[in-house]
């Protein structure tokens, strides 16, 4: 059964974990539970949509992970605006991880690229004031993968226990690689791991082109609203109707 895009369908999903006794954890909770399921976002685009999920996930009494970039150009956690988001989602009771993007340091040594995951980790710390302590690869590569890269100090949930231990499903691309709502249902696996994006998810279903153009269209309006606040009378210089 395919799982659709909407809210909707997500709040469906946790309501199925719960109908199959899966017991919703975070990573550090996890360790010993022999019947749960691991909730993960990848904010890769939006600071906005992952409010919007918490708010969901916050109306069904869910706890999750969003895991935050540091060097991405469509968001910016240090900003006004980002620190907002970020301290929302910490009122909402969800964790905030490091998404953390490798191919920014491709020379370093797995020594070397560890101690640089630990710094972007403290000044996410710093900006969000309070504790991370897990981190998820922005796009893993081979090396990541198949290592069981381990960063002092932080839970790699690309290790081996969450990514091979635990039935690991995502929906990258919007696409669901397996039917998460079939692996739900056959009660097959006492350990599930969920990546979502909440990038891809609306009220009502939309298609990866269309909302890929609404991320896209939205983008000047968004920019206008910036210049609103730093620009006086920015009306006199470029009406709102002219934004396309």
């Amino acid at each position: 059964m395919d799982m659709s895009f909407t809210y909707e369908a997500y709040c469906n999903m946790v309501d199925l974990l719960h109908r199959k006794n899966y017991k919703l954890v975070g990573y550090k909770d996890s360790v010993d539970q022999k019947r749960c399921a691991i909730l993960r976002h990848d904010v890769d685009t939006s600071l906005k949509k992952a409010v919007e999920m918490a708010e969901f996930e916050a109306q069904k009494g869910v706890k999750s992970t969003y895991f935050i970039l540091l060097t991405t150009d469509f968001y910016n956690a240090a900003s006004v605006n980002g620190q907002e988001s970020i301290r929302k989602l910490c009122e909402l009771d969800h964790e905030i991880g490091l998404h953390f993007d490798e191919t920014l340091y491709p020379e370093l040594s797995a020594e070397e690229l560890a101690k640089a995951i630990r710094r972007e980790a403290d000044i996410l710390s710093h900006l969000c004031h309070c504790e991370i302590s897990s981190v998820s690869m922005h796009r893993p590569s081979k090396r990541i993968l198949e290592s069981d890269f381990v960063v002092p100090g932080l839970i790699n949930v690309y290790g081996k226990t969450y990514f091979r231990d635990y039935k690991y499903v995502s929906d990258s691309r919007r696409n669901w690689r397996e039917p998460v709502i079939d692996i739900i249902n056959s009660e097959k696996y006492d350990q599930l791991h969920i990546l979502t994006h909440p990038f891809w998810y609306f009220n009502t279903e939309h298609s990866l082109h269309e909302t890929v153009e609404k991320f896209v269209n939205s983008a000047n309006g968004e920019r206008y609203a910036f210049l609103k606040d730093n620009i006086t009378s920015l009306e006199e210089i470029m009406k709102e109707s002219e934004v396309r």
